[in-house]
Parts: structure tokens; sequence; C-alpha cells
């Protein structure tokens, strides 16, 4: 069945923000990673400019450890500071997913619950990833939307603390689940991606819509589900990419 192609412009995203950042102790005791500085500027306000220069006009941030101080920092608009916003603003809300239910949802459970926040496709990433030079280009959502697939994945060369990679790459552009006997090269998932909501209802996902009861569950079963029935593609990104996953690689960024 051909898919309905998207008005020209963009899609909501999603920015992943509830996690604790246990690997970043003791710098997240007090500070939300995602909120740590990068040449600069907060981690996720990266995302948040690049989204906004890109067109997108509304961007949901889920939150739990010490999400009231994301709110705080980004509050429900961004782009009002540049003298060059052309009118453009990028709308943000929240999921609170610590208030609403004690602790972070993971990623699928929190994708699900802020769902009926967002659109039939939309963008995703990560908010502990620094990722400057990539461009959420509207001819990507276009070139999904028209496709019939369930994701599309940035993949990222294989950095040294994921040397094995996550997922294989299909000379026609498909992301593969090998197996783990597997040979075959691998590359890493950047954490950026589109997905359509689809994604998220039976038979790939057994969590309801807003996840009213606050299912916590993995986004990379449902992937590899979709990359065992054809359904997700994929392309690589070379440009800057880090996982901002230590205490180490904050200080490399800002050296």
């Amino acid at each position: 069945m051909s898919q309905p192609v998207l008005p020209a412009g963009q899609v909501p995203a999603m920015l992943l923000a509830a996690g604790r950042g246990e690997r970043m102790r003791p710098l997240t005791d007090v500070t939300p990673k995602p909120l740590l500085q990068v040449q600069g500027q907060p981690l996720l306000q990266w995302h948040l400019q690049a989204l906004w220069q890109a067109g997108v006009e509304q961007a949901v941030i889920n939150t739990a450890w010490l999400g009231g101080e994301i709110c705080d920092r980004f509050s429900s608009v961004f782009g009002l500071e540049s003298k060059q916003n052309n009118g453009r603003l990028l709308s943000i809300s929240y999921s609170h997913e610590g208030a609403d239910f004690g602790g972070a949802l993971e990623t699928a459970g929190g994708i699900a619950r802020a769902l009926p926040q967002l659109g039939p496709v939309f963008w995703l990433a990560a908010g502990d990833v620094f990722a400057p030079d990539f461009v959420f280009d509207s001819a990507a959502v276009q070139a999904f939307a028209a496709s019939g697939h369930l994701a599309h994945l940035w993949l990222v060369p294989n950095p040294a603390h994921n040397a094995r990679g996550d997922f294989g790459l299909s000379a026609d552009g498909m992301a593969l689940n090998l197996p783990g006997d597997d040979p075959s090269p691998r590359l890493t998932y950047s954490t950026i991606a589109l997905l359509r909501a689809e994604l998220f209802a039976l038979p790939w996902c057994d969590i309801p819509a807003g996840n009213p009861a606050g299912v916590a569950a993995p986004l990379a079963p449902l992937l590899r589900r979709a990359m065992d029935a054809g359904r997700v593609s994929a392309s690589v990104y070379t440009g800057r990419w880090t996982d901002v996953g230590t205490p180490e690689r904050l200080a490399e960024l800002n050296r």
C-alpha cells in the first residue's frame, strides 16, 4: 500500500533526556547529562539549535532525573534569542516520566508515553549525543514518509567503545539485524532516526499509545523485529559524532 506524502516542511522531534547518566557521575549528581556544557553550551542545545535551523516547529523532551532543570533551562520555546529567527520558533513540550512514574521509561517506553504529542512521522535524537554537523533534512522526511519503512536510522563508523557495532547495512540501504555470530561488518546506531508511529503498535510493540501504565522498554528489540521484516532503512552519517557517555569523552570534546 502506498504511503501518504507529508506536506512540504518538517515533522515533530523527540529528544531523549530522561536518563540518569550513571557513567557520568559525579558530574550528573547535580546536573542532568543533557545540560552538561559542550563547547560553550548545553549538550541538548546543539540538537535544539539544529532542529530550529532545519525548520522543525515542535520538539518533545522526555525527562526524569533532575528533569525540572531541563524545563527551567529551555522553557517552552527555542529561537527567541536569535536575531535571525525570521519569525521561526521551535515549540518545546515535555513528557515528565520521573514525575509521572518515579523514573525513566527507557527508549521505547518513553516514546510510547510521548506518542500522543507526536505525529505519524517524527525525528528521534538522544540528548547525550554530540552531532553538530547533522542536518535534520526535510528532504529525508519526505523520502521516508513516501516509503513503506517503519524507521530510518543514521549509522556511524564504530567508535572505540563500540568496536563491534550494532547493525549491518545492505547495499540497497536496508538496516540488518545480523546474528551474533555473523562476521559481516556492522556500524553503530547514532541514536538519530526518523520513526513512524506505527512502529509503536502491534505487532512490533505491545505498549498502548500514551503508555498509561508506565512500562519501561528499550527500542532496539522493536527495531530488530522491523529489520527482520525488511521495514528499516539506514544511511551513514560521517560528520562529527560523540556519544558523551563518560567524563573523559566530555573532557576531550571541550579540550
